[in-house]
């Protein structure tokens, strides 16, 4: 079994297939080769809702982990309940950081996304990702490499030295083209937020319409100089 402690060369041979760019097969090898030790951490953003779809077709009852910063948008909310009523079986779990807002606000000061956004996204999305993956052999992730200069090398099977974990990503070929034309033939719910402007959706604080159409995620801090949550580096 290829894990972070194994790790030699990182396995990316699998078939690009013109329907599904080799992410179907990627999950089928995924799921074969880690089994219960693998979790998908969604966002529910679009390709979110593409790999929720591909996944439930290989593993019905998958585990799937939000993480639940508690300011996300009404919508997304919204979106999460719409997908666990279409995917019954799937395992969808919302995971919280250990601080509430207030608790955290007390501790760091109040509108710490403001003040310091990176030490934000560590408390409320890295430390609760990194328990759940803590005994999760591998994880998957909706990163493409069209969505940004930083993901732009991001292989099929990678190394997480972040969390000493397999990060598997299935979407890495399509693009934001491939993304809509399946969800639109396969008639998937959606946040309806990328319909006014949102191609890439975070916390409601940190979130605004993207203002560059070639950067899908200018939206995303916009005046932080600051790109990544710190998830994927």
């Amino acid at each position: 079994m290829l894990t972070y402690e194994n790790w030699s060369e990182p396995r990316n041979d699998f078939e690009v297939d013109e329907t599904y760019k080799g992410a179907l097969n990627v999950i089928n090898w995924a799921y074969d080769h880690y089994g219960e030790e693998v979790v998908y951490a969604c966002s529910f953003g679009i390709e979110g809702i593409v790999l929720i779809d591909l996944i439930s077709k290989v593993k019905p009852d998958a585990k799937i982990v939000f993480l639940d910063t508690d300011v996300h948008f009404k919508e997304t909310y919204e979106l999460i309940d719409k997908v666990k009523e279409k995917y019954p079986s799937l395992n969808i779990e919302l995971k919280k950081p250990e601080l509430t807002l207030e608790e955290q606000a007390e501790q760091f000061g109040d509108k710490l996304w403001e003040t310091n956004p990176n030490q934000c996204c560590n408390i409320r999305k890295i430390v609760p990702l990194t328990a759940t993956l803590n005994g999760a052999t591998a994880w998957i992730s909706g990163l493409r490499r069209e969505q940004s200069e930083t993901r732009k090398h991001v292989n099929y099977i990678n190394k997480d030295d972040r969390f000493h974990s397999v990060k598997i990503c299935p979407l890495i070929h399509w693009t934001w083209k491939d993304v809509w034309r399946y969800v639109h033939k396969n008639d998937l719910t959606y946040n309806p937020l990328h319909d006014r402007g949102y191609p890439s959706i975070g916390c409601f604080h940190c979130t605004k319409p993207a203002y560059d159409e070639n950067d899908l995620r200018s939206g995303r801090w916009s005046g932080q100089m600051k790109t990544e949550c710190g998830l994927h580096q």
